[in-house]
Formats: C-alpha cells, structure tokens, sequence
C-alpha cells in the first residue's frame, strides 16, 4: 500500500471514530480524496503541491460538474491536509489551499394552495393510501429529511405529539407531530396488521397488500413525485421541496431562525439563513403598510 494510502485509511478511521462522523460522510471523503489522489497520480504526501491542487481544480471546472460538487472535493482536501498537520506530518498547509466561493443557493418551495393538493391527494380507503397520506403530512408536520422519515419505528407518544429523531452527525433532535399529522398515523397504524417495528413500510402490489419491510428513500421519492402530479402541480416535486416549504412556513408565521434551526437539525444557523430571502415578500407588506404614512 502507498504511503498517501495508508494515511487517507487512517484518516477515514479517524472521521469515524474520532470525530464521530456517519458512514456516508467518510465514504464520501474518501470518494473525494481518492479521486484526487488517482487523478493528480500523487504517492506520497510531500507530492501534495499547491501547483497541484490548482490543476486538479481546473480539470474540475472543466467538467459538467455542478460548482458545489467541486467544493466538495476541495474542502475534503483541506480537512485532510488538516489531520496531516495536527499529527506533525508535514505536507501543503491547508490554509495554501482557498474554499470557492459558495454559489447562492436558489431553494423551490410549493405554494400553500399546491401543498394543501398534494396533502389531499392520497385516497384513505386502503392501507397504502393511509401510509401515502401519513407520510405527506409527517414530512410537512416535522421537516425531516427523507432518511430520517424512513428510520422511524412506530412507537410513537401520540400524547406528546413528539418524536426523537436521529439526524445528521448521529445528533438527536425533537421534531413535531400537528394535530392533522397526528391523526392520520393513528389511523394507519389501527389499520396495520403487521408487527414490523419501522413506521412506514412498503407493499407488495398484489390486491391483498403485504408487508416487504421498512420503506426505503427511493419509494418515498417515487410516491411524492405521483402525487404532485395527481395534485396538477407543474413543477418537479421531491421530498426535500417539502422541507423547504415547512421552514418557509415557520419563518412566514413569525418563527425565529434559531428555532427553526434546531428543528430542521442544522448544525449552522448560516445554513437555516438560505431560506430567509424566501420570506421577504412579507417585509414589502410590512414597508406598503407602514412607510410613508402620515401622522394625524
């Protein structure tokens, strides 16, 4: 094994265990790192240039590759040139190495009309349908991404209306159930005949559904996507535009940033600030009813 090698293991152990980082997130690290280091042909950590890295960035630019993707390769590097130098093993200081700058993020919402659509698009008369319908508003009530979503077990304290959910960084946050959401899970689980522990599951298609396990992100995908269409709404709708839509939500209705932060399960109030330009239209009410006035 090369020497660069067996120093990326030992680093990709390290995110691990020491910094406690998911599976996902040190799998995609060392997808990031490996390709630079098999591109730029490099075998040991001294043959880490500068020179080099900035003609790793230009083949990047050169590619279809979105500018955020790049990003991702170049703050991998970074952080690797990091650990080299916190365990005194000399190669480019990482500060030689400069972040591009991050592209404004342009984030879709549904307006409340289609949202309020798609929430009644699901039929409750069979078990899918209650599943279909539960989902929907569990992912407006709490803003959980989809991977969590597929994670719950249905213990659930209907009382409390709250859920523990293991988000990113393997951190627990308590997410909320309304009383719409709350509803339409009770009757889903009345409904289920099974004794599989996860929330939602999928079904076997025949005319007598059964129960083939937990439901996995991909069916959600597919499922929202069907009943955005059924709803007539125009635009490409994923799990996520629901998540931005219940943020936006919040911050309309006068929720802080902070809190709004903490329930999404964002590590950075920066990246909760990406969804504050969606909610300027309500400043203009606020600038059309109050500048200009004249006092009596």
């Amino acid at each position: 094994m090369r020497e660069i090698e067996k120093l990326l293991e030992d680093y990709l152990n390290y995110l691990e265990i020491e910094k406690n980082r998911s599976l996902k997130t040190s799998e995609n690290y060392g997808r990031y790192l490996k390709y630079f280091i098999n591109k730029t042909g490099i075998k040991k950590v001294e043959e880490i240039t500068n020179q080099r890295v900035k003609s790793f960035r230009l083949d990047l630019a050169r590619t279809e590759m979105k500018k955020i993707t790049q990003s991702y390769y170049i703050i991998a590097i970074r952080n690797f040139l990091k650990y080299l130098a916190k365990n005194d093993i000399d190669s480019l200081s990482a500060d030689k190495v400069e972040l591009p700058k991050a592209p404004s993020r342009q984030i879709e919402t549904l307006e409340l009309q289609e949202l309020e659509r798609m929430l009644e698009a699901p039929e409750e008369k069979t078990i899918r349908g209650l599943r279909d319908k539960a989902i929907l508003q569990t992912l407006f009530s709490t803003g959980l991404r989809v991977s969590e979503l597929c994670s719950l077990d249905r213990y659930i304290n209907f009382e409390r209306g709250e859920i523990t959910v293991r988000g990113k960084g393997d951190k627990l946050r308590v997410v909320f159930l309304s009383e719409e959401a709350r509803k339409i899970l009770k009757d889903y689980l009345n409904k289920r005949t099974d004794t599989e522990e996860a929330l939602f599951v999928s079904y076997t298609k025949a005319k007598q559904p059964k129960v083939i396990g937990r439901i996995i992100p991909r069916a959600i995908q597919r499922m929202v996507d069907f009943y955005s269409r059924k709803a007539g709404i125009g635009k490409k709708v994923h799990p996520h535009l629901i998540r931005h839509s219940f943020a936006t939500d919040l911050l309309v209705n006068g929720a802080d940033l902070r809190s709004v932060q903490e329930m999404l399960g964002h590590s950075s109030i920066t990246t909760t600030q990406i969804y504050t330009h969606l909610t300027n239209k309500e400043l203009k009410e606020v600038h059309k009813s109050f500048h200009g006035k004249k006092k009596d």
